[in-house]
């Protein structure tokens, strides 16, 4: 996720007279292993898949040229990611241009990939207790450049090494736009920063269910990358965020207890053209700074960023508090009061606005919130579980979005029960990205007329 200043042949190549001890060193025990043997499994298994235009027998292709015959790497992303053959087939029927553009670069990182000992090397320096992990260059499904699982490093090249020139034409506009933004940052350049920030990750422990725990995890990453590499930080929302850093901090403060992790992370998505992903990221890297530069001792600085535990958000406040970033007092529980004073909730269900039993004859329930909401939806089944279940149908959304309609079949005399779900990542939601309060729909109809 570290963009640094460094020219391409340099940064894959490692061709930098400084760096070339360290690269020629031979290579301790706990060493990471780079593969990118997959990256010329994949074109050879995508020339066949072209070859024939039957959808079934390019998913066979895939299997059995490409994933079966993949290093761990491709089933460890296929896990992380849940990618699968018949994905891979239709991201290649439906791109094609895309895909004829990005090959030449996938093939570059095969050169360079080596060069990442010397600065994991440097890692190992900064953080003794290094575990040794394995990085694979594969070849996704274009949904992430970069992630882990276990102890593995994985780089989905078809992002990673994305540039200006790379055609996005055949992608749905927003989709083009994310990707413009991105490739711009001419990712290619960026392989070294990115894969020492997943090789921290496979040393930390938890995801970190709140925005403070998640913006630690990643921003510790980027801070400890930065002091790897050497290089400060030239993405979007690094530039941002240093820009911005008084109107963010407040902004942060009043959620950073919640779980409103899709307002800071992975949001690179939207209709704004000024939009700048990723700014949790941002404010991790600035916590991480700030307790850094307070500690006196700065390998155990960096030894508590990679070891704390990012589910523990006890821990996480208290990193927040030690860094001094935010001004005391901070009141967690008064913060979490607020955000769950601003969720929308439901006003009122429609017929059930009476008291005691409905007609069992009523086909329709009209669902109305406080506020305008999103398009998403959840709905689970209440105490009664799928017997009180009655929903047949989801006509949908009004046309100001303040109301939908559930289709429901009732008997007399009967209950029936559901729940109206809300969260950051799904169900019911405002646009702004505050989930519904929680709504349990439940009533009971009227016995048969004698």
């Amino acid at each position: 996720m570290i963009v640094p200043k460094r020219p391409l042949a340099c940064a894959l190549a490692i061709s930098c007279a400084a760096l070339a001890p360290a690269a020629a060193q031979q290579a301790p025990p706990s060493a990471p292993r780079v593969h990118t043997e997959d990256i010329d499994t994949f074109w050879a298994a995508y020339d066949s898949a072209v070859a024939t235009t039957d959808s079934a027998e390019q998913v066979r292709i895939i299997q059995s040229r490409y994933i079966d015959r993949g290093s761990p790497g491709v089933r460890a992303f296929m896990a992380a990611r849940d990618y699968t053959a018949e994905g891979w087939v239709n991201s290649i029927r439906r791109y094609p241009r895309f895909w004829t553009s990005i090959r030449p670069n996938t093939l570059r990182v095969k050169t360079g990939a080596p060069g990442l000992e010397a600065y994991i090397d440097r890692l190992r320096t900064l953080y003794p207790a290094l575990r040794p992990a394995d990085i694979y260059f594969t070849v996704g499904e274009l949904r992430s450049a970069g992630t882990t699982l276990d102890s593995a490093v994985l780089i989905g090249v078809e992002l990673a090494t994305g540039d200006p020139e790379t055609d996005i034409s055949e992608f749905p506009a927003r989709q083009q736009a994310f990707m413009a933004r991105y490739f711009g940052t001419r990712p290619i350049r960026n392989l070294i920063p990115l894969n020492v920030h997943e090789y921290v990750h496979t040393q930390q422990r938890g995801i970190g269910n709140s925005v403070l725990a998640r913006a630690i995890r990643e921003g510790s990453a980027d801070w400890i990358t930065e002091l790897v590499t050497g290089e400060k930080l030239a993405l979007p929302y690094m530039t941002y965020g240093h820009e911005n850093e008084a109107v963010l901090k407040a902004r942060f403060a009043e959620e950073m207890f919640t779980p409103l992790i899709g307002r800071w992370f992975y949001n690179q998505v939207s209709d704004d053209p000024r939009h700048v992903a990723d700014l949790g990221y941002y404010m991790g890297y600035a916590i991480s700074r700030a307790y850094y530069e307070r500690a006196p001792d700065k390998a155990r600085a960096i030894r508590e960023m990679i070891e704390m535990d990012f589910d523990d958000e006890a821990a996480a406040e208290a990193f927040l508090r030690s860094s001094r970033f935010l001004p005391e007092p901070i009141d967690r529980a008064a913060l979490l009061a607020r955000y769950e004073a601003r969720r929308p909730y439901v006003t009122r269900v429609l017929p059930l606005i009476q008291r005691g039993p409905i007609d069992p004859a009523t086909t329709e329930l009209r669902i109305e919130f406080s506020e305008p909401m999103s398009t998403s939806t959840g709905t689970g089944f209440g105490p009664g579980g799928r017997e009180q279940f009655p929903v047949t149908a989801r006509p949908g959304w009004s046309a100001d979005m303040r109301a939908y309609t559930y289709q429901v079949k009732l008997e007399p005399g009967r209950t029936y029960s559901f729940v109206l779900e809300g969260s950051p990542t799904g169900g019911f939601r405002a646009p702004n990205g505050y989930p519904l309060r929680e709504h349990l729909v439940e009533f009971t109809t009227a016995p048969a007329r004698p």
